[in-house]
């Protein structure tokens, strides 16, 4: 895989070791070299077009938000923009808008929620509730709880006090959020799993088997159902494919439905994963 569409695959940021997984030392070699990916502080490494998100904003007299400003913050997303996210004053209608140098979002901002031409982090995560879906919105809030720079107790509640259109997902996403998702992979699988009503996740629940504990990334225990984001990117090799198979024996044993989605499943068919989880539930209930 092409070393950019790792990062991307990867939610943005990520570790030079993790984009080597899915592609190659040379292949990222070439994208640094390029300039199409960059080195950040703490060995992380980025998209080129997010480290000039800040440069493009004040072009248009605004500053870095949503998508592009989790980026900033370090945050996974599941799909990295194509432009950058900036929001500017109500009353301002810069050229930017029309000629598709940015995608524009309206509002007069505090001071205190600006951080150096970008929204503060918690400003971030509300702004990205109200505008993705469910999912995306889900994933920036996992990933910003896990950065540490937002908590869950700040979080919910500014989501309880906002008001507005989008309000309504905030106080969802902030309800749901959690430090213990991995990536925006497990991020959205919850995401789907949480729109089947019979169903009653939670994530890294642990499972105790006859010889160890596992935490499957979703667990339904009324159900004694276990999700797996089964990520074979990171699970090649003989020793892991023996780990994983054992795995999924011992849960089995301990009596247990394993159900194991991809990537693509998940990112780009999820009516497939939810209708699965939903037939589950039926069955269940029949």
């Amino acid at each position: 895989m092409d070393a950019v569409a790792a990062l991307e695959r990867l939610g943005g940021v990520a570790t030079a070791g993790d984009v080597v997984a899915l592609s190659s030392r040379k292949r990222l070699r070439t994208a640094i070299a390029r300039g199409d990916i960059v080195r950040l502080h703490r060995g992380r490494l980025a998209l080129a077009s997010a480290t000039t998100a800040q440069k493009d904003a004040a072009a248009v007299s605004g500053v870095v938000s949503h998508l592009s400003a989790a980026l900033h913050w370090g945050w996974k997303v599941v799909w990295v923009p194509d432009l950058v996210w900036v929001t500017v004053p109500r009353t301002r209608h810069p050229r930017g808008f029309r000629d598709g140098r940015a995608r524009l979002a309206f509002a007069d901002l505090a001071n205190d929620e600006v951080v150096d031409g970008v929204t503060a982090p918690l400003r971030t995560v509300l702004d990205c509730a109200r505008r993705l879906s469910f999912g995306e919105a889900l994933a920036v809030a996992d990933s910003a709880l896990r950065s540490g720079l937002v908590s869950a107790q700040e979080l919910r509640a500014a989501a309880g006090d906002s008001r507005g259109p989008g309000s309504a997902q905030c106080r969802r996403v902030a309800a749901h959020a959690t430090h213990l998702a991995a990536n925006p992979f497990e991020s959205v699988l919850r995401a789907v799993a949480l729109e089947v009503p019979e169903l009653r996740v939670e994530p890294q629940g642990a499972i105790v088997t006859r010889h160890r504990t596992y935490h499957p990334d979703l667990v339904d225990r009324r159900r004694r159902l276990a999700l797996e984001a089964d990520s074979w990117e990171f699970h090649t090799g003989k020793d892991a494919h023996a780990r994983d198979c054992v795995r999924y024996t011992e849960l089995t044993l301990a009596g247990w439905r394993v159900l194991r989605f991809t990537w693509e499943q998940v990112m780009q068919h999820p009516d497939y994963v939810r209708g699965v989880l939903a037939c589950l539930a039926a069955e269940a209930a029949a």
